[in-house]
């Protein structure tokens, strides 16, 4: 591709277009409203060929974010055609992120989802993180029964996502942990947390928090259970980050990054698991 900053653009029903190609109009839903989803993957180009991370398991957390915003059902097989011509299509070596997008579609008239996908390149690398601790403003229990406020959804709401991220870098931190009103860990803006503690790794639970389901976590825990290591779900405070063995946020397009200060205090660091995690997260390839 010969544009400097390439980005390929594929829309459901038409394929690739141009990336200057305007897709919305001033009244869709997900632009007025932030009304609908997402979910984003890591594509590899390099001399092996091309791997999409895990994109069967992304794409069952985009239909499951779908149907809870009640777009309907998510047709697989059409979104896996669009994967594949978009993928075949990319020749960026490198890294790269695949984001599949869903809003409501435009108000007036009130018209089918619209569905598109954007590949571009991802810069990132795996880097020790320093965390900041930031009030999520709501309890660990709150999504419980209360199904309207969409937890474990991936919206296209992520302006208070971003905001955390700004706010960990204006007080000199790489990213920030979101931390429940009632005192307990949560996840980071585009990451789950993972503590080793003991003979013990342990996620925060989906139920109640509202917190989205971490392919990377996932991925990993299941291994490390295959192992026999043990994996328990269980609310956690800050305070223990800093008294367990080490402490990772995973994600699908950033990897494995172990956080080295939580709120300005060291955590313990524990080089071969991070190695191990990552390993088994694929991102050392």
């Amino acid at each position: 591709m010969s544009t400097p900053n390439p980005q390929l653009v594929a829309v459901m029903g038409r394929g690739i277009v141009d990336q200057d190609t305007a897709l919305l109009t001033a009244d869709n839903l997900g632009l007025t409203r932030g009304d609908g989803c997402f979910d984003a993957t890591r594509l590899v180009v390099d001399g092996a060929g091309k791997r999409v991370d895990n994109i069967e398991r992304h794409l069952r957390r985009f239909a499951r974010s779908w149907e809870l915003l009640e777009l309907g059902r998510l047709g697989f097989e059409a979104w896996r055609a669009l994967i594949d011509e978009a993928v075949d299509a990319w020749d960026v070596p490198g890294a790269a992120t695949v984001k599949t997008i869903a809003t409501r579609g435009t108000e007036h008239p009130q018209s089918e989802p619209t569905q598109l996908l954007t590949i571009t390149p991802f810069s990132g690398s795996l880097v020790p993180l320093n965390v900041v601790t930031l009030n999520r403003g709501y309890t660990s229990d709150a999504f419980a029964e209360s199904p309207w406020l969409l937890g474990g959804v991936k919206s296209l709401s992520y302006a208070i996502n971003v905001a955390g991220t700004r706010e960990a870098h204006r007080r000199g931190a790489d990213d920030c942990l979101f931390v429940s009103a009632d005192g307990y860990c949560l996840e980071g803006p585009t990451s789950a947390l993972v503590v080793a503690t003991g003979d013990e790794v342990v996620l925060t639970p989906l139920e109640g928090t509202g917190i989205l389901r971490s392919i990377t976590a996932d991925v990993v825990t299941e291994q490390l259970e295959a192992e026999g290591v043990r994996v328990v779900h269980r609310l956690i405070r800050p305070a223990e980050i800093l008294a367990a063995d080490g402490a990772w946020l995973m994600s699908s397009v950033r990897g494995v990054c172990p956080i080295v200060t939580l709120d300005g205090h060291d955590v313990p660091q524990d080089a071969a698991r991070t190695r191990h995690y990552t390993a088994l997260s694929g991102f050392d390839r």
